[in-house]
């Protein structure tokens, strides 16, 4: 298992999306992750499931990006007209079963434990435009746990100084 951000592989069916998570899913991913993610789903793809067998943990700001996902395609068309998109997590650490728990978003997403996506079948996740820049990623931490509190008010303890000092830092990056 890697200490460094996420490795993102993706496998992209008929019927489903796999995206595998390997490493720390963290803020350094999140934007990629949701612009991946949204693309696809865009193209009318109904099922994602997300291969986390080697996902060590998520930081706040994943999944806040998660759950702003959840919401999303569990409420709006996709590109195909279809209604009701679904987030699947496939073999998630208790470690992230707790914090999904404890943030108050685990009924977003369905838990299932299972063999998981041969990786012959999985490439590389690549997003059109690179990698986010500094803004990008304030703004999406940002974001993330505006939705977090939004959610759960419990989280506005925990996430109100952490939102101030995006909320400065990208005022100082104009």
């Amino acid at each position: 298992m890697s200490n460094g951000p996420a490795n993102l592989q993706v496998c992209v069916g008929d019927e489903a999306v796999c995206v595998r998570i390997a490493g720390r899913a963290t803020f350094h991913v999140s934007v990629n992750f949701k612009t991946l993610l949204t693309t696809l789903w865009q193209q009318g793809k109904p099922r994602f499931i997300l291969e986390l067998s080697e996902c060590q943990l998520m930081d706040s700001t994943f999944l806040g990006i998660l759950a702003g996902l959840g919401l999303k395609f569990d409420t709006e068309k996709n590109g195909s007209g279809k209604e009701r998109s679904t987030i699947e997590l496939l073999n998630p650490s208790p470690r992230i079963l707790d914090m999904l728990e404890n943030l108050g978003i685990s009924h977003l997403f369905r838990v299932i434990q299972g063999s998981p996506q041969p990786t012959g079948q999985m490439s590389p996740a690549t997003t059109a435009g690179g990698p986010a820049d500094k803004k990008e990623i304030s703004r999406a931490c940002l974001e993330a746990h505006r939705l977090l509190m939004e959610i759960n008010p419990n989280n506005v303890p925990k996430f109100k100084d952490v939102t101030r000092f995006l909320e400065e830092d990208l005022k100082r990056q104009g």
